[in-house]
């Protein structure tokens, strides 16, 4: 018995997998498009999400009567399967390819059309009751369907990186009062600068990636204004009166998502402006991550000769040479996913800088570059999360230690005996290995109860009253 049936298109004949739902256009992608090995069914919020467009514009043709309820029916009970997780394993294409996603479409429409040619009890590939191109892709054009898929992917999946972003950021406030009785020395420029508490800076790092969750959230949202109706260069060719409105509230209701119908079609079909800034977005924070893993790699150097004033997990042995050696191999992870982040960051804007006239054609590495950034961002932070931060601990009596013998302490000394002063005491401190504390006293600067209650590490962790 064959293990494939034929199908024809523009360039003629081509075998498919019998029990394939693509056709012949998906298979002659997977033959030309064999470039990252990451499929559109690896992405289950960019299959469910041209799922959902597909059922939007089936409803909207059916409203505007040009589908029959029996049609309808079928392609409304495929596309909701498709949703609900079945056949993702039937969407092969490479994530980049040539075309402008007609590829991406095209495995849609043959996946979706035979999908609904078996529930209507007819053979895949029976295609004269369900034809992929003229009921399925009817009123569209890869070139509205696309654009507005990646959308929809965006905006799920910004949903699920916020949540994750949020577990992050609770880690470090949990260590931020768990520390915050850790007294410590802060640093500008790697040197010693002014007292802090460790809990102060590990609520600092939360505080700074709290900013992030407001800015994704708020750049998702342009992400709702869409061009489905635009058809081929946003002029609406093929497509009916009122679709475009009613394809956006359609999906609207479907997604839960406020997404509106873009003002001017023919410019919102090429445009690729929200993708730039959503993409800036998560470079930015992909920054503000590497950041905070060179500071936990730095607070952790030692354990003899560095920092060593927080511990990391251990988490595999660090050397096949140095016996006893720990790496902090989390945060280098890390950082290694933050610049392939900050890359992918390049690879949009160069995507978004190629486009021509009414389209721009490299919407699938736009596409891939976001997708994949995203997907990275979630699972690092969760590495993050669960092998690093949860599991710190901090060596109390170094980062005391570190304290008392700095230097740095002297600048809450300003207020009392003046800039030049103190100044004097610290090129002393520094020349003779004597500490601040005893300089202070040997010279009678200030009696002892004075200095004890100034440089109280306590009383220099915040504003103080005015001195008179």
């Amino acid at each position: 018995m064959k293990n494939y049936r034929v199908e024809s298109d523009l360039l003629g004949e081509l075998q498919v997998p019998k029990e394939a739902y693509y056709g012949v256009q998906t298979q002659r992608a997977v033959d030309n498009f064999y470039i990252t090995g990451q499929k559109m069914g690896d992405y289950p919020e960019f299959v469910k999400a041209i799922a959902y467009v597909k059922l939007a514009a089936a409803k909207t043709n059916h409203e505007l009567g040009l589908l029959d309820d029996k049609m309808t029916d079928a392609i409304s009970q495929a596309c909701q399967e498709i949703i609900d997780g079945q056949f993702h394993d039937q969407f092969p294409v490479d994530m980049i390819q040539g075309g402008a996603g007609t590829s991406v479409n095209m495995n849609a429409n043959e996946v979706i059309a035979n999908r609904a040619l078996e529930i209507m009890g007819y053979e895949k590939g029976d295609y004269q009751h369900c034809y992929p191109n003229d009921h399925l892709n009817l009123s569209q054009s890869t070139n509205d369907v696309y654009p507005t898929t990646v959308r929809l992917t965006v905006i799920k999946m910004n949903q699920i990186l916020v949540k994750h972003l949020a577990e992050l950021n609770n880690s470090f406030r949990k260590k931020g009062e768990e520390f915050s009785d850790v007294i410590k020395m802060g640093r500008t420029q790697l040197q010693d600068a002014v007292p802090m508490t460790l809990g102060q800076e590990f609520g600092a790092f939360a505080a700074n990636l709290d900013e992030e969750i407001t800015l994704l959230n708020n750049i998702s949202n342009l992400f709702l204004e869409i061009n489905m109706g635009g058809t081929a260069i946003g002029t609406g060719i093929n497509a009916p009166q009122g679709y475009a409105l009613l394809c956006a509230e359609k999906l609207a209701k479907l997604t839960g998502e406020a997404f509106v119908s873009a003002p001017n079609l023919v410019e919102a079909t090429p445009d690729t402006g929200s993708y730039l800034i959503y993409s800036s977005a998560l470079k930015r924070l992909a920054v503000k991550l590497s950041k905070i893993c060179n500071d936990l790699r730095l607070l952790s150097s030692g354990p003899r000769t560095g920092i060593n004033e927080i511990n990391l997990p251990a988490m595999q042995p660090g050397s096949s040479i140095m016996p006893g050696k720990v790496n902090p191999v989390i945060p280098e992870v890390v950082n290694q996913v933050c610049f392939k982040v900050i890359g992918n960051d390049l690879t949009v804007t160069f995507a978004a800088e190629a486009g021509q006239l009414q389209l721009n054609v490299m919407e699938p590495v736009l596409c891939a570059s976001i997708v994949e950034s995203m997907i990275f961002l979630q699972r690092a932070m969760d590495t993050l999360r669960t092998k690093c931060i949860d599991g710190i601990t901090a060596n109390r009596d170094v980062c005391k230690n570190l304290v008392m013998n700095s230097i740095g302490i002297v600048t809450a000394l300003n207020p009392y005996i003046g800039y030049k002063a103190s100044t004097k005491i610290a090129q002393q401190a520094m020349e003779t290995g004597k500490t601040v504390y005893d300089l202070v006293l040997e010279q009678n600067m200030l009696s002892k109860e004075k200095l004890d209650e100034i440089l109280d590490p306590k009383n220099m962790l915040s504003a103080h009253d005015a001195i008179n």
